[in-house]
């Protein structure tokens, strides 16, 4: 049993998601998030940018004693995983490795079709994982920079004609593949499944790799014994990089529930 935080992190809102599953799954687990919103998105900057980057997002959450580090990142996860892991003496879990075997896995027609940000996308890291589960599988990748603004900015509803002439702009390629998998390769990408679903059709299946991120710390935690106290009731504190304004109202979406917390913003560049 270990009642220590999980630390949670992303470029913006888009790790919420991976919260979301969190608070659902393991209700009586403490998490800390940290929102990179004054330096959001990540997915057009230089590897060695989101590096810098990453490593400044870490560094603050290890000002907290924690039992493990989520980087509810497509980006960040496909670039600076494993070097972060080598810097630093805590358990560090990405959202691409598990998000692209459980597409590996439950794929029923071998096409496979993975949507991210452009620094994803050029790193091949969803491929790389899949073809190692599934080398017959066959994969169609597509960037959809615009994604990630425009959740930001609360455009993910069905009937906004902005983000659904977008997604069909984007994934028509994919539906004209013929794919029965989609993997959201980023976080804030689960947002937009009503339209997108709404678009590819009920036959295609949507994974959201900030929830399969989620369970597979849940499952690490569990062969561990390092879930929290059952009797615990699970607190959450957030930090952003930005102005904390829009975070209830935004975040509340995200999150499926109203964030009563308060918000604290910080100077990320200090660390």
């Amino acid at each position: 049993m270990d009642n220590r935080p999980i630390g949670v992190f992303d470029s913006g809102l888009g790790g919420l998601t991976a919260v979301r599953r969190l608070i659902h799954e393991m209700p009586n687990e403490n998490i800390i998030y940290f929102g990179d919103t004054g330096r959001v998105p990540y997915g057009n900057r230089s590897r060695e940018t989101i590096f810098r980057y990453a490593t400044q997002d870490v560094n603050f959450l290890r000002t907290f004693d924690l039992k493990a580090i989520v980087i509810a990142c497509g980006t960040v996860s496909s670039i600076a995983l494993q070097p972060l892991s080598q810097l630093h003496d805590l358990p560090i879990f990405g959202v691409v490795d598990p998000t692209a075997r459980r597409a590996a896995q439950c794929t029923r027609n071998g096409r496979i079709g993975i949507i991210a940000t452009e620094a994803t996308i050029r790193t091949g890291a969803y491929e790389q994982t899949i073809r190692a589960e599934n080398p017959a599988a066959e994969l169609h990748s597509v960037p959809c920079p615009l994604f990630v603004p425009l959740v930001e900015n609360g455009r993910t509803e069905p009937g906004d004609v902005v983000i659904e002439t977008v997604v069909a702009d984007y994934l028509q390629p994919l539906k004209e593949a013929g794919i029965d998998t989609l993997i959201l390769g980023c976080t804030h990408y689960p947002l937009l499944s009503k339209v997108i679903g709404n678009f590819m059709g009920p036959e295609v299946r949507l994974l959201d790799s900030g929830a399969e991120a989620a369970d597979q710390i849940g499952r690490w935690m569990a062969s561990c014994n390092l879930r929290a106290d059952p009797e615990q009731v699970g607190t959450c504190r957030w930090y952003v990089s930005d102005g904390t304004e829009n975070f209830h109202h935004l975040g509340s979406i995200f999150l499926n529930r109203e964030i009563t917390e308060p918000v604290e913003q910080i100077a990320i560049e200090n660390y």
